[in-house]
């Protein structure tokens, strides 16, 4: 008989709970999850990636829609729970919902502890433990300003580096002399603080906030030295509780937490509790690894098997902060029963310690090499004894015997039962076992299959070691990437395919291919259509509707729903008739902000998606083509005023850059495409941090690409040296195709250079004159086929290649 399973809570811990019992006992129970939060079950560890940039929600989401769907499972989204009536078996969610249950899970996680201070309820202060907080801080973000995070433990130095990547000026107060000082010992702590300064973060320690200042709204903080910082944001991040309220006005038992057996069972037999809310064994737990085993053995009692038991052991902390390795376990205190092993290298930034007892590791703390911390947990997790690698332990496995040995060797040497992901408890014995048994190939067939580094990520080096070593040469790790999950094809299979088989349709790619949808998805739509249109540009026609929506419709779509439209402006010039002209439609359209952007041209935002085909007709008249601030395509071609202006120009910058943007408007690139051409090497375009960029000199243009200056900021690589303008065009433009031809979808240049090397790139194009030529001609005869998509012909009643007739003509006598 089916029975019917509660659960209070959605967090990772019962989400993890319900895979393990769906696995076991996929009919057992009719579930139903009342959830206080208003979506579905995401990945919480992986916050600090979305705050920073480098992950969304979407790509932080566990279980979908869908997923509950197809378990039968009733999902209450934004209902927190009001009461439970233990004696009639029910709960009661503040929305009014009741629901009888025959086993109760409360999985009702913790609450952010709030500095009692005045001024902590101001607008502006904000604790960092869901999604809210995280679209909070995103939208204070944008604003710029200055961010205080009052918390120096594993949370707020996440909090603090998303946040200084999100463009704020931030310092961050810890009360301690040192930076996470409950899992770093002052050594390790100190690395961190230098490193943290380095990328601009304030830290300051012993720091005893007195007062949050401002009305009505946050203004500042006020430490107890009488110091204030000025700020605009506050976050608090110095620790949590238990959120236990629920279970104490039902009358269960609690202590910092909801008292629990090892088989996570409350002092109501029909009631059970996992994760950051429960106490077993006298303890509560913050990290995601012991709360995952906390539901794989509720999992195990729920579906009938009661012989799992709960059992403490330790868990390593590591930083989710991108270029910081850190890796701490265990027992690091000094005391006379114990010893240590220390090594610094300051050059490199790394420091490692190991702390001894009995010839066994009781503790480690890794900074800056962190390769060797599943090793040393192996070693004290078995209780090891070291003493005779004593000499040479501290340089890690590889240094075993005496010589260094090859990394996968190394990994090789691992035991099965070396535990290779902590937060899913999962060792190298279960993943081999897997890749064997499953047939997997790849990092995400691992992941669906054991779970291995589909957590923090931090182990996901040493799971494809793993693979490399069981496949040899047949891993690639780029290459055996799915490109969606219509296919097991990565990108740049896909692509290898298209021109093997002259594959010149996407319904021919996919029939051929094996796609296992009738007609793609959303991700794989946009690659095909853009591989298709750069590899067969006389036969294949491009396919709008498997473009975005901000391609489809030459305008940008705002958070509101509205538009934002962006006409051309070659090179950044403009003129009074275009200037009147864009005046008048702001009028004509009541549209409510005009921006002049960082690519010298002018956004109107705010229009209704009604009237972006009349916006544009009127735009067409006067003779603006679209802006394309939307494509993956060349968008922009940032100039300074050059030699025709500025005492100091050595060229013609703002000639040169509406030359290229008109020879180039229009081609479609894998990703994005900014360029900009600087008059002088003070680089007033900003020409190196650009895609592409030109800089202009006594002698001719230094040409540059692969800069980055969004999520992550890099310099540009030089290219060489043209000692003509037509000679930069050229190389700019052979430069781009073999960009076309070669990246994947969505792949940015200096992506895509990281993966070819700077040394390939200069060899093609720089040292192989008639391939640099090949690659030019390439990109021409592509803009002789290349079609005018239907909006575009419908608003503006011009063909696009009358804006640029270089790709018709010639360069060459175009110039002239």
């Amino acid at each position: 008989m089916t029975e019917r399973l509660v659960i209070i809570g959605n967090g990772m811990a019962p989400g993890r709970m319900l895979e393990h019992l769906l696995d076991a006992a996929p009919a057992a129970y009719d579930v139903t999850i009342f959830n206080a939060e208003p979506r579905v079950n995401y990945d919480r560890i992986m916050l600090s990636p979305v705050l920073s940039g480098e992950k969304t929600y979407d790509d932080i989401v566990i279980h979908d829609d869908a997923w509950y769907a197809s378990h039968g499972i009733t999902l209450h989204r934004g209902h927190r729970i009001a009461s439970i009536d233990r004696d009639a078996k029910t709960v009661t969610s503040e929305g009014g919902i009741t629901a009888p249950y025959d086993r109760l899970v409360i999985a009702t996680g913790s609450n952010p502890f709030m500095i009692p201070v005045p001024g902590k309820d101001l607008p502006g202060v904000l604790a960092y433990r869901d999604l809210d907080d995280v679209q909070t801080m995103l939208r204070m973000a944008e604003r710029g300003g200055r961010a205080v995070v009052i918390g120096g433990g594993l949370l707020g130095l996440e909090a603090a580096a998303g946040l200084k990547q999100r463009g704020m000026e931030v310092t961050v107060l810890h009360v301690m002399p040192t930076l996470m000082e409950r899992q770093l010992d002052p050594a390790a702590g100190y690395l961190l603080e230098k490193e943290l300064k380095r990328r601009g973060i304030h830290v300051i320690t012993k720091a005893n906030t007195k007062a949050i200042l401002g009305r009505t709204h946050v203004q500042g903080v006020e430490l107890a030295d009488g110091t204030q910082i000025p700020a605009s944001l506050v976050v608090m991040a110095v620790g949590i509780r238990p959120n236990v309220q629920i279970a104490k006005d039902a009358g269960l038992e609690v202590g910092r937490g909801i008292v629990t057996t090892d088989a996570m069972q409350t002092s109501d037999p029909a009631i059970y509790s996992v994760g950051e809310c429960a106490e077993v064994g006298g303890q509560v737990y913050g990290l995601v690894a012991p709360l995952y085993e906390q539901a794989r053995v509720l999992a195990a009692h729920l579906s009938g098997d009661t012989a799992p038991r709960f059992v403490h052991v330790d868990t390593p902390t590591k930083l989710k902060v991108t270029g910081i390795d850190l890796y701490s376990l265990g027992d690091f205190a000094e005391g006379d029963d114990r010893e240590e092993i220390v090594l610094r290298d300051a050059s490199a930034g790394v420091y490692k310690r190991l702390v001894l007892k009995d010839n066994v590791i009781i503790g480690t703390v890794l900074y800056g090499e962190t390769a060797d911390g599943a090793w040393f947990n192996d070693l004290k997790k078995k209780a090891t004894d070291v003493s005779a690698m004593r000499d040479t332990l501290i340089f890690g496995q590889m240094f075993q015997g005496g010589t260094q040995s090859d990394p996968l060797q190394a990994v090789a040497a691992l035991p099965d039962d070396a535990e290779i992901c902590g937060c899913n408890g999962v060792c190298k014995g279960r993943i081999t076992g897997a890749i064997r048994s499953k047939g997997l190939t790849d990092l995400d067939g691992v992941r669906a299959h054991t779970k291995a580094s589909a957590s923090c990520g931090s182990c996901t080096g040493l799971v494809e070691k793993i693979l490399k070593l069981e496949l040899g040469d047949a891993f690639n790790p780029a290459a055996v990437q799915p490109m969606c999950p219509c296919t097991t094809h990565g990108h740049d299979e896909v692509r290898r395919l298209i021109r093997a088989k002259a594959l010149k349709t996407i319904p021919a790619v996919m029939q051929e291919l094996e796609w296992s949808t009738s007609c793609g998805c959303a991700k794989c739509r946009p690659a095909l259509n853009y591989y298709l249109v750069c590899d067969w540009p006389e036969d294949y026609r491009d396919d709008y509707q498997s473009r975005f929506i901000n391609e489809r419709v030459h305008a940008n779509i705002q958070k509101d729903g509205t538009y934002s439209v962006v006409p051309r402006m070659w090179g950044g010039m403009t003129s009074s008739s275009e200037l009147r002209a864009i005046a008048d439609v702001v009028d004509k359209f009541d549209i409510p902000a005009v921006k002049v952007t960082g690519g010298q041209r002018i956004d109107m935002l705010g229009i209704r998606k009604e009237d972006l085909p009349a916006v544009w007709a009127d735009l067409g008249k006067a003779g603006f083509v679209s802006g394309q601030a939307y494509a993956k395509g060349l968008r922009t071609v940032k100039t300074c005023v050059g030699n025709t202006w500025c005492r100091f120009g050595t060229q013609d910058s703002t000639g040169l850059g509406i030359r290229l943007e008109k020879f180039m408007w229009g081609s479609w690139t894998p990703a994005k495409l900014k360029l900009a051409v600087s008059g002088c090497p003070r680089n007033c375009a900003e020409a190196t941090c650009k895609d592409i960029g030109v800089i202009c000199v006594d002698s001719g243009f230094e040409i540059h690409f692969a800069g980055a200056a969004g999520l992550d900021i890099k310099g540009t690589e030089v290219l060489g040296h043209a000692a003509t303008e037509d000679e930069a065009l050229e190389i700019v433009v052979a430069l781009t195709q073999m960009y076309r031809e070669g990246a994947r979808y969505l792949e940015r240049i200096y992506k895509w250079t990281k993966r070819i090397g700077v040394p390939e790139i200069k060899k093609q194009i720089i040292d192989d004159l008639p391939r640099r030529r090949a690659f030019f001609d390439r990109f021409v005869h592509s803009q002789r086929f290349a079609q005018v998509d239907p909006w575009s012909e419908r608003v503006s009643g011009k063909d696009k290649h009358e804006f640029k007739p270089m790709a018709v003509v010639g360069y060459q006598e175009a110039a002239e």
